[in-house]
């Protein structure tokens, strides 16, 4: 197609193929730079990207960067914060990467990445999480950190219906449950004036303004959107040798949302992969027809024959162990929100967000866009100075994707070799004895020089 915002360089398309990406030696790779700090950034990693390719495979192999525009700069050159073509671009060469956004203030769209997101249904987040040796972290064994979050995208809260308190939206809704489930209407604890007047009456306030002003939000949890999401986390755990999936969740609470992600999670395990796994749906079955002595011999025989463990746990459990007991989890997949804590929280078991990859995946259409998760921190920006390992990272976790192997193990090795030497940014220098701050700019030259 044609664009108007952008050009497209001579390359070739990269398509899929009964499931498999086919990679051109030329692929076209759409890129946002970002807002803030994210020009120095891209310098820095495309620098990486570049000479990593061109190590692996000595000139028979160059990606055609294509830059499309979001955030603040589109803004600025097309008053348009996220221009079709860009959207247009991502869908028609499949995989790309971007730096961090800027997302507008005071209405429109409510985030620039859930955005694309949604457009592309992108429905995995995939977010691994692991410690370089070196980097400064605040537990003691940070090395015990191996994980890889496949956390759902698309649904939960983030699907965005919610309702400001006060509006006429939102007392539609709460009209309609009051007439519709008066019962469940009875939970919403400040739903109507005359519940307000009475809380504040006995609270010794009765001058407050008793309008019913209660904001609404509605979580969907579907069971296609479960299946996708676990099917794509399960096939991932067999690919690459890993020992468990964890299915984290908050059912206990919320059954019917959350409880029935779990249960369609083991349900997609046991239907789709067959005796590849052993879920504790199993074991619990087997324990309660034969006794738990049963149930434990039945799971120590399928571990031993190298299946794949599929268990679950309650989220705020899954936050206080992934410290305490980190080796208990290996691949994880989630809900929308569960994954944002979570993600964030083992990013700074392993030095920080600075150096946290993500990538957004759909793995039926082969739409993919990798990502910096960290934010644009404007008042460091065209100071050459933050840590480009984010975006680094992603391009790792990119090229891997398209099955240039060679490329991400060399910016790994590189990655390593650079945190080793002790010359790196402010953030990892201020907290490494020893430590030599060089500019962002320069740690990308020192990950190279450790190819």
């Amino acid at each position: 197609m044609s664009y108007t915002t952008c050009t497209v360089p001579h390359g070739s398309k990269i398509t899929i193929s009964d499931g498999k990406l086919q990679v051109p030696d030329q692929p076209i790779v759409p890129f946002i730079r970002g807002d803030g700090t994210g020009p120095d950034i891209w310098s820095a990693s495309q620098h990486v990207f570049d000479a990593a390719v061109a190590k692996a495979y000595g000139g028979k192999r160059k990606v055609a960067w294509m830059e499309v525009f979001a955030g603040e700069e589109s803004f600025k050159r097309f008053n348009n914060w996220l221009p079709d073509d860009t959207v247009a671009a991502f869908r028609e060469f499949l995989v790309g990467i971007k730096g961090p956004l800027t997302t507008p203030v005071g209405g429109g769209i409510r985030s620039l990445n859930v955005a694309l997101r949604q457009m592309l249904d992108l429905y995995v987040c995939l977010r691994p999480v692991q410690y370089f040796q070196g980097v400064p972290s605040p537990v003691k064994r940070p090395e015990k950190v191996d994980m890889v979050i496949f956390r759902e995208n698309t649904e939960d809260i983030y699907a965005g219906i919610e309702y400001a308190g006060g509006t006429p939206e939102a007392q539609k809704v709460l009209d309609f449950v009051a007439k519709e489930f008066p019962k469940d209407f009875n939970k919403v604890r400040f739903g109507t004036k005359a519940k307000a007047e009475e809380f504040w009456k006995m609270a010794g306030m009765p001058d407050v303004e008793s309008d019913v002003c209660v904001g609404v939000g509605i979580k969907p949890v579907s069971r296609g959107g479960t299946i996708r999401l676990v099917h794509s986390a399960i096939g991932y755990a067999l690919r690459f040798n890993r020992k468990s999936l964890t299915l984290v969740h908050k059912g206990n609470i919320m059954k019917f949302t959350e409880g029935a992600f779990r249960d369609w999670g083991y349900e997609t395990a046991e239907k789709y992969f067959g005796d590849k796994v052993y879920t504790w749906a199993q074991y619990e079955r087997t324990k309660k027809d034969a006794g738990e002595d049963a149930a434990n011999a039945e799971q120590k025989a399928a571990l031993a024959a190298g299946k794949l463990l599929v268990k679950d746990s309650i989220a705020d459990i899954t936050l206080q162990q992934v410290l305490t007991r980190p080796e208990d989890f290996d691949v994880i997949a989630t809900l929308n929100l569960n994954g944002d804590y979570l993600s964030d929280a083992l990013a700074a078991q392993v030095g920080g967000i600075g150096i946290a990859p993500g990538g957004n995946i759909n793995y039926v259409t082969g739409h993919a866009i990798f990502e910096a998760t960290h934010g644009t921190a404007p008042k460091y920006a065209n100071k050459d100075m933050v840590n480009p390992g984010s975006v680094i990272l992603s391009g790792e976790m990119m090229f891997r994707h398209m099955g240039w192997t060679e490329v991400a193990d060399l910016i790994l090795k590189g990655l390593n070799g650079a945190i080793g030497s002790k010359r790196v940014t402010y953030d990892f220098a201020r907290q490494m004895e020893g430590g030599t701050q060089i500019k962002c700019s320069e740690f990308g030259e020192n990950i190279v020089a450790h190819f």
